[in-house]
C-alpha cells in the first residue's frame, strides 16, 4: 500500500503553539553549545555520552549483548537486542545515525528495545566506523558487511530470515545505500521493508536543507556542510548513488517507511526520496510530523509515541 500524508500536515498552519515554544526553547538551548568542529569530533562525543547538552546522560541498558563479526578492515560490532517473550518474527538491522561522525550503536538501547519488544523482533545496531578518523567509504562498507554476514546467519541465529533494514538521519542514508549496494551484488533487495527516519539522501543538499538557516534546531545548513566535509575526502561526485541515494536506481527495492518533521531541514530529502521509490514502482508510506524538528525521537512527546507506533506497525507488516 501507498500512502501519502494530508497536504494540510505540511502547512505552517498545522505547527500547534506549544510545538513552536517548544522549539524556540531547543534552539535557544543549543545555541550555547560547542560546535564539535570546534572543539573536536572525540570531545563532542564524550559530552554527549555524558549528557552535557540539552539531553541526559546515555543509559546504557543491561539486556544489550555484543556480536563481533569479521570485516576486512578488522573485527566489527554489532549491539543486539533480542525480545523479551517469544523467538523473533525477523531480525531489524539498524544504523544509527549522527551525521557519520557522532552518535553511536549504544545510544538508543531504549528505542530499540520498544522495537524489538514490540514488533517481536532481533535488533542487530552497527557499530560502523565514524568519520573524520575513518572516512568514506568505510562507514557503508562496514554496513554492507553487517548486511552480508545476518543474510547469512539470520536463519540459524534468529529462527528467521525476514529483515528488515533502518535508521535515523545519517543511519537511514547508510540503510539506502546498503539496499542499493546489495541489490547490484546480489541481482534482488534481500530486504522485505526498509525504516528511513528524517534521513538525508543526496549529499548536494535539497531546497529544504540549503534554506535551512542558522536556527540551532539540532540540524542547521552549516552542520550538514560540515558532517559532509568530514565523511567524504577530497573530490566526489556527489550525485553518486553510493554518495546521494535519492540520484540511484530504485527499482525492485523493498517497501519503505518515511518519517520526518516539517521543521526538519532534510524535510525535502524525505519528499523526493519518497516521490521516487514510488516513480520506481516501489511501495512507500510518508509520515510527516506538523513542527517536528531533525532527530525528534528523542523528546518523547506525542510525535515521538505516534512515530514509534507507526514504525512498529510498519516492520510487524512486511514480516511473513
Amino acid at each position: 500500500m501507498t500512502i501519502y500524508p494530508d497536504p494540510a500536515l505540511l502547512h505552517p498552519s498545522s505547527i500547534t503553539p506549544e510545538i513552536h515554544q517548544r522549539n524556540a526553547q531547543i534552539a535557544k538551548a543549543m545555541a550555547v553549545l560547542p560546535e564539535w568542529w570546534v572543539i573536536g569530533p572525540a570531545a563532542f562525543r564524550k559530552n554527549q555520552r555524558e549528557g552535557a547538552g540539552v539531553f541526559p546522560p546515555v543509559v546504557f541498558s543491561e539486556r544489550a549483548t555484543t556480536r563481533t563479526i569479521e570485516s576486512e578492515a578488522g573485527p566489527l560490532r554489532l549491539r543486539e537486542f533480542l525480545p523479551s517473550t517469544g523467538k523473533p518474527r525477523g531480525v531489524y538491522l539498524h544504523l544509527h545515525g549522527g551525521g557519520w561522525v557522532i552518535g553511536g550503536a549504544d545510544m538508543q538501547d531504549s528505542m530499540l528495545l520498544t522495537l524489538a519488544d514490540h514488533a517481536q523482533v532481533a535488533v542487530l545496531s552497527v557499530h560502523y566506523r565514524l568519520a573524520p578518523e575513518h572516512r568514506y567509504p568505510a562507514a557503508p562498507d562496514d554496513c554492507e558487511t553487517a548486511a552480508l554476514w545476518l543474510l547469512d546467519h539470520c536463519a540459524a541465529l534468529y529462527g528467521s530470515d525476514q529483515l528488515i533494514i533502518g535508521g535515523e538521519s545519517a543511519g537511514a542514508h547508510l540503510s539506502a545505500v546498503t539496499l542499493l549496494r546489495l541489490r547490484q551484488r546480489l541481482g534482488f533487495c534481500p530486504f522485505s521493508g526498509a525504516n528511513f527516519n528524517f534521513g538525508l539522501f543526496d549529499m548536494t543538499l535539497t531546497p529544504s536543507a540549503r534554506a535551512f538557516g542558522d536556527e540551532r534546531l539540532f540540524l542547521r545548513t552549516i552542520d550538514m556542510v560540515q558532517f559532509r566535509d568530514a565523511f567524504l575526502p577530497g573530490e566526489h561526485d556527489l550525485r553518486d548513488p553510493d554518495i546521494s541515494p535519492l540520484y540511484g536506481d530504485l527499482q525492485n527495492l523493498c517497501p519503505a517507511l518515511f518519517t520526518i518533521g516539517t521543521r526538519d531541514a532534510l524535510l525535502d530529502d524525505s519528499l523526493f526520496m519518497h516521490a521516487r521509490w514510488l516513480a520506481a514502482g516501489n511501495t512507500g508510506q510518508l509520515d510527516v510530523y506538523p513542527g517536528a524538528p531533525h532527530a525528534f525521537f528523542r523528546l518523547a512527546d506525542a510525535h515521538t509515541q505516534s512515530a514509534m507506533t507507526q514504525q512498529i506497525q510498519f516492520i510487524c507488516s512486511q514480516l511473513k
